[in-house]
């Protein structure tokens, strides 16, 4: 009869510590090493998926894609319509961040902030210059959206770690050029000759787009960042039409 071996001792010739280190003595498949040539460096890319808030799609039909909760402040800039703005803001919801909506016309706001709320409120109204401290962080990030009309007054509430700022204007204003400058993102809807050639002045964009910004259908808006910029046409699901109705830059 064979004598039992003791945990530390050999057994058929390889050691526990041995068989753990390759899985228990099971031997997975064994599959060829992976190499790259370096002449073909260069072209080595992983696909890496965005993560935001789908706010329509591109001009080739591909589902654009705005990351509004980030770790570093982030402010956006939406010259445009109420109605861009609001669904905006219905689909931030949906991700589960917060949202506190700054704003001079409560009732405007008031059966958004209705539909999305559910059993926890998630978006609450507050008058111009009376948000309070929202206490963002990663595991309850905060869009603060500010519809204060054309000179919106500086917020109580900043763009911080976690908490993101979107400011709407619906035309450009004096104050534009400066929030347009301290922007990380910037969305133009149609507008007039006069201030698509301001909006290309202050963005620094091509002539081709300064001349279709007086042009935009409804619901189509040029989404600027550095020297990025994309046309994404904003589509409203069912429940966003019953709520908001169809795409318009006027309110």
């Amino acid at each position: 009869m064979r004598a039992a071996s003791s945990p530390g001792s050999e057994s058929g010739g390889r050691s526990v510590g041995a068989r753990l280190r390759t899985g228990l003595g099971l031997l997975g498949p064994r599959h060829p090493r992976h190499v790259l040539p370096v002449e073909q460096f260069d072209a080595l890319a992983l696909p890496v998926g965005d993560d935001g808030v789908v706010i329509g799609v591109d001009a080739r039909d591909r589902p654009a894609v705005l990351g509004v909760n980030s770790p570093t402040p982030y402010d956006v800039v939406l010259i445009g319509g109420l109605w861009t703005a609001q669904v905006l803001a219905l689909r931030i919801a949906a991700t589960g961040a917060r949202l506190a909506v700054e704003t001079g016309r409560a009732q405007s706001w008031t059966g958004l902030a209705q539909a999305a709320g559910g059993p926890v409120p998630c978006v609450t109204l507050h008058d111009v210059g009376k948000v309070p401290p929202q206490g963002a962080s990663a595991g309850s990030p905060v869009v603060v959206v500010r519809d204060c009309g054309m000179r919106p007054p500086r917020g109580r509430v900043a763009a911080a770690p976690w908490q993101s700022v979107v400011t709407l204007l619906p035309y450009l204003s004096p104050v534009a050029p400066r929030l347009m400058r301290q922007a990380r993102l910037v969305g133009v809807q149609r507008v007039s000759p006069d201030e698509a050639a301001e909006i290309g002045r202050v963005l620094a964009l091509p002539r081709e787009d300064v001349a279709s910004l007086p042009t935009l259908a409804d619901g189509v808006t040029l989404w600027c960042a550095d020297r990025d910029r994309h046309y994404v046409m904003t589509r409203p699901t069912d429940i966003e039409e019953g709520l908001l109705g169809l795409a318009r830059r006027m309110d």
